[in-house]
């Protein structure tokens, strides 16, 4: 008995012992539980499909993670802009997104770059969560997609509103009207504010105690288009602007709205150069800042072998070798400046030159917006070449006028020297522009290259012409659709990109001569 008695008391101590740690356990976890802790909401806009940020941005959740509640999410102009979105319709970096655990992704301009039908497509297979408050179908009066989500974070609900340009109605303007040119989906453009108010009002009224606005507005607006300081000044309820569309760097700014409250306003570039940071404290206090991708070190493993996955299928094609230069063709200034959206260049002297030796046309243009990278000096790969035109964009031969491209040249540069993705580059011909002059008068000296001799006379405004050009920019909405009624006398000649392969390797032999070193004075600004 006494034995036993021995053996029943060593069992109840240690009975009470487990207890004792358990309940200290559970205190323990009720207190971590109930201890407030910050939100850190990482975002991105703009990636333009460069695959390598994405393994670092998610090993920046992770680590985070465990000090913080944790949000990730885009600001759009994801799908497209570079290789990988040009080969697979967007898909690849769809399926990297999906496995990112993005708790909320904003729709840019160029996610409608395949059109909507795909987009609306690549979203349902993938199930990206995707807000956006201004995509309608004009027919139905409906919504694409969800407005908003309101997400928890601990105790704290938050709304992520997304909202997208009305200018994409312009630039890709092939989405929302059909070939008649009737237009079947709008963005809100007439209302705009007074419909993401509503939505901002209706997060509010759900319970959100903060609403984050994920915007592809931008900064600066070249045909006066809304921006996101002009939103948030005329409208209240918005405590944060996640804000893309204008490739701006800007780490925290302070706009006040329409009631003198301030509203952190935000963005982060493009092609993953920084990613963003917004920290909301327990106390409310809250504030963003930028962390230059090139300092993070921390990847996640499983993100990592997706991209590396997808890298490996591409580089089957993409690293052929196409030609060679001893020049390097920038798009950027040394300040980050798009030169190809705002005056002559030399990698638009050899784009345009591709299209005017591939067609046979007297004159070639294309818009800078559509040349998105620059060559470097050395080999140039298919990879590099599709990096820098990625677009789906095909040559369109059309006949027109003198004085239709007299009014093509007013209108693509009429807001130099702002950027303007649809600023002229060209080839077959010259002009001067007056960026002080206003309407007409920045035109002058308008001259047309006779192949023959090789002079320039001056451009007839009762002849015609024929022009090279995208068929984007004859029936897409590019050139501020200047060329929609123009004669097309060819169309799906091929691809762009394919074109000018076919014009440095063959025409130009492989090799790129010096006059395409620098700018040849097609455009001679004052």
């Amino acid at each position: 008995m006494k034995k036993r008695f021995s053996i029943f008391s060593t069992i109840q101590n240690q009975v009470q012992h487990l207890v004792l740690v358990l309940l200290f356990v559970t205190l323990l976890c009720g207190c971590n539980a109930g201890k407030k802790q910050s939100i850190v909401i990482l975002y991105e806009n703009d990636a333009h499909c460069v695959l390598d940020g994405y393994a670092r941005l998610r090993g920046l959740a992770d680590a985070v993670s465990d000090t913080a509640w944790v949000g990730l999410t885009s600001s759009g102009d994801f799908l497209h802009g570079g290789t990988a979105g040009a080969m697979s319709g967007g898909k690849f970096v769809v399926d990297i997104m999906k496995e990112m655990g993005y708790d909320a992704v904003g729709l840019g301009n160029h996610e409608f770059d395949f059109g909507t039908p795909h987009l609306t497509q690549l979203v349902a297979e993938s199930q990206l969560p995707v807000v956006n408050m201004n995509l309608r179908s004009l027919h139905q009066d409906s919504l694409f997609f969800t407005p908003y989500i309101i997400k928890d974070f601990g105790e704290t609900k938050i709304a992520f509103v997304g909202v997208v340009t009305p200018e994409t109605l312009i630039s890709e303007a092939y989405s929302f009207f059909d070939k008649q040119g009737t237009q079947m989906l709008g963005l809100c453009e007439d209302n705009l504010v007074e419909e993401v108010q509503k939505t901002v009002d209706d997060a509010r009224k759900e319970g959100a105690r903060y609403v984050i606005l994920l915007a592809h507005l931008g900064e600066a607006s070249a045909k006066n288009f809304l921006t996101s300081h002009r939103l948030v000044s005329s409208t209240r309820g918005i405590d944060v602007v996640l804000d893309g569309h204008t490739h701006s760097t800007i780490a925290c700014d302070t706009v006040f709205n329409a009631e003198g409250e301030p509203v952190l306003l935000t963005q982060t570039g493009s092609r993953f150069k920084n990613v963003g940071k917004l920290v909301i404290r327990p106390d409310g206090r809250m504030h963003t800042e930028l962390i230059r991708m090139d300092s993070l070190k921390q990847e996640n493993a499983h993100i990592r072998q997706v991209t590396d996955s997808i890298k490996a299928m591409m580089e089957k094609v993409t690293t052929k070798k196409i030609c060679h230069s001893n020049y390097r063709m920038d798009i950027f200034d040394e300040n980050g400046y798009q030169m190809v959206r705002a005056r002559e260049t030399a990698i638009g002297n050899l784009v345009t030159d591709a299209f005017r030796a591939v067609t046979g046309a007297q004159l070639a243009v294309n818009n800078g917006g559509g040349i998105r990278a620059p060559l470097s000096a050395g080999d140039w790969t298919y990879g590099n070449i599709v990096d820098a035109l990625p677009y789906n964009n095909y040559l369109t031969v059309v006949k027109i006028k003198g004085s239709k491209l007299f009014e093509l040249l007013v209108a693509t540069t009429s807001n130099s020297p702002m950027e303007d993705g649809q600023f002229p580059q060209l080839s077959g011909f010259r002009f001067k522009l007056d960026t002080k002059a206003v309407g007409k008068d920045r035109i002058s000296k308008v001259e047309v290259l006779d192949e023959r001799t090789g002079r320039y006379s001056p451009l007839k405004m009762n002849a015609e012409y024929t022009l090279c050009t995208t068929d984007y920019c004859v029936t897409g909405g590019g050139m501020y659709n200047v060329l929609r009624d123009a004669h097309i006398l060819q169309e799906n000649i091929m691809l762009y990109n394919q074109a000018f392969i076919n014009y440095v390797s063959e025409h130009l032999n492989g090799e790129i001569p010096a006059r395409y070193a620098s700018p040849e004075g097609r455009i001679q600004m004052k």
